[in-house]
């Protein structure tokens, strides 16, 4: 298919030291971002859509790097189906595996580890709920588990791998799991701060300077977060990406977000929402994340904060979306400010502490829906289909 979006007044670009681009549109084709900038009539003649953005706001598809999938789009911890697809309605094009952690009965023998990892993975590798992409399969350390192990399951292509959740007498128990797992090319994850759930174990600074994985989950609390003095080890002491979420501590994550910023670190700071868990469902979660930063944050404009949910993840996963770029995948989500709010722009919006107006998506360069979220108020612009070639306005039924 190809689409394109037009009358855009702003372009987040998804990186954050350049986190504006020049042009008023984006040309997709067959799943990939073709052109950005002025289109010409030449680019729209062939389109199978146009979408007419009426001054509204582009940015890159939101990437929740922390979501606990099962099989399907259903959470067995929340007893709900369709939660991914409700997510893409707040703007969350691609979701990342913590592990199948909440599959009821879940195996913790190697083989059995090893066999719902790669099920997950294979389970999700076609399969897009409402459009969303889910990267899943992340294999959960257990002891038992040996290099082979590792090395087998990142050749079936599992590419994640969990630590936090294991049956290990220690946390140090783990580092030599992901440093099999980082040999073999795997993103290694680690659960951090206090227990999330009854019998799970509390990892701080030490544990995570001794395991060494590339992402500390929750650094800001899932739900309790580390004493204060651990973050500045983390941050000083390591390379390991800081990722804050929606269901953490809001104090802790701005504390961290100003430190990052300080050290032009900012990089290595990532947002998630780590749901569904005790904290619920929240479709908006990442949007939430985004205002809070945007307007309580010492220094944080809303496009910095965008680039902390889209370009930071993406770079640290080494994914292909998460930048509007010429080659990057084609999810794109149109913002603006929400009908009967005081402002009258998507970045002025967050910055005021407003969730912004989903007012369309596309993924994968295919239009989700256009010009109506079920999960926000209504835009302030009219976003609409101008021109359509397949039957198709791809408008959301009112609720």
């Amino acid at each position: 298919m190809k689409t394109a979006i037009v009358n855009l007044a702003t372009i987040v670009s998804g990186e954050w030291r350049d986190p504006f681009v020049r042009g008023d549109g984006i040309l997709m084709d067959e799943g990939k971002i073709a052109r950005i900038g002025t289109l010409s009539d030449a680019d729209l003649k062939d389109c199978d859509v146009v979408i007419d953005a009426d001054g509204a706001t582009a940015i890159p598809g939101l990437i929740d790097s922390q979501i606990h999938n099962t099989f399907g789009d259903y959470t067995p911890r929340q007893k709900t189906v369709g939660f991914l697809e409700s997510y893409l309605h707040g703007g969350t094009t691609t979701s990342i595996s913590a592990s199948e952690v909440h599959v009821p009965g879940r195996p913790t023998d190697p083989q059995g580890v090893k066999a719902l990892a790669v099920a997950a993975q294979r389970c999700f590798e076609h399969y897009r709920p409402g459009g969303m992409r889910v990267f899943a399969g992340s294999i959960i350390l257990e002891p038992g588990l040996v290099e082979d192990d590792l090395r087998d399951i990142a050749a079936q292509g599992v590419w994640l791998a969990k630590a936090g959740f294991g049956a290990v007498k220690t946390p140090y128990d783990y580092a030599p799991m992901i440093g099999w797992a980082r040999k073999h090319g795997m993103i290694t994850t680690v659960h951090t701060g206090g227990s999330s759930i009854p019998g799970s174990s509390g990892i701080w600074a030490d544990h995570l300077l001794a395991m060494k994985p590339h992402v500390s989950f929750h650094i800001n609390g899932g739900p309790v977060a580390m004493p204060d003095v651990d973050f500045g080890r983390i941050l000083h002491e390591s390379d390991i990406a800081m990722q804050v979420c929606t269901a953490g501590n809001l104090r802790t994550l701005l504390k961290i977000a100003d430190m990052a910023v300080d050290a032009d670190q900012f990089d290595r700071y990532l947002i998630a929402t780590d749901t569904p868990t005790g904290s619920g469902i929240m479709p908006l979660g990442m949007m939430y994340t985004i205002t809070h930063l945007a307007s309580l944050g010492r220094r944080m404009p809303p496009e910095m904060a965008i680039c902390a949910a889209t370009g930071n993840n993406a770079r640290t996963y080494g994914i292909n979306s998460g930048f509007l770029q010429v080659g990057r995948d084609a999810d794109v989500v149109i913002l603006d400010a929400c009908v009967g709010g005081t402002q009258r722009t998507a970045l002025d919006a967050l910055a005021n502490g407003d969730i912004a107006a989903v007012a369309g998506v596309v993924t994968d360069g295919v239009p989700r829906f256009v010009g109506r979220s079920r999960n926000t108020p209504a835009s302030e612009k009219t976003v609409r289909v101008a021109v359509s070639r397949v039957m198709q306005d791809f408008a959301t039924p009112r609720h």
